[in-house]
């Protein structure tokens, strides 16, 4: 799972629009507005980021909202701490030919 996640955030788009709704939920008329992208673009990386379950939708009248699901992207950020405190504890260790 720690991978998927990083590799959906391996996009430039789909990272910034990971860190828009860090801040708040935001439907796609406002993630076409913050990054300029064209809306078929935004609904794309969206479909992406739900499958992945990175992000929900939230339908509220005529318009849908995402939200950001924190719970994948603390997964990863463990996953990748413990490859770090792994690669600290045996920066030493070296495999003998």
């Amino acid at each position: 799972m720690a991978t998927d996640v990083i590799k959906l955030l391996a996009d430039p788009l789909r990272a910034q629009i990971v860190q828009l709704l860090a801040g708040e939920a935001l439907c796609t008329c406002h993630l076409v507005e913050e990054t300029g992208a064209k809306q078929t673009n935004i609904s794309n990386h969206l479909r992406l980021l739900r499958e992945a379950g990175v992000v929900e939708a939230e339908p509220y009248g005529r318009f849908t909202y995402y939200r950001l699901r924190p719970e994948p992207l603390q997964s990863t950020a463990d996953h990748l701490a413990a490859l770090a405190e792994r690669a600290r504890s045996h920066s030493e260790s070296r495999r003998p030919c």
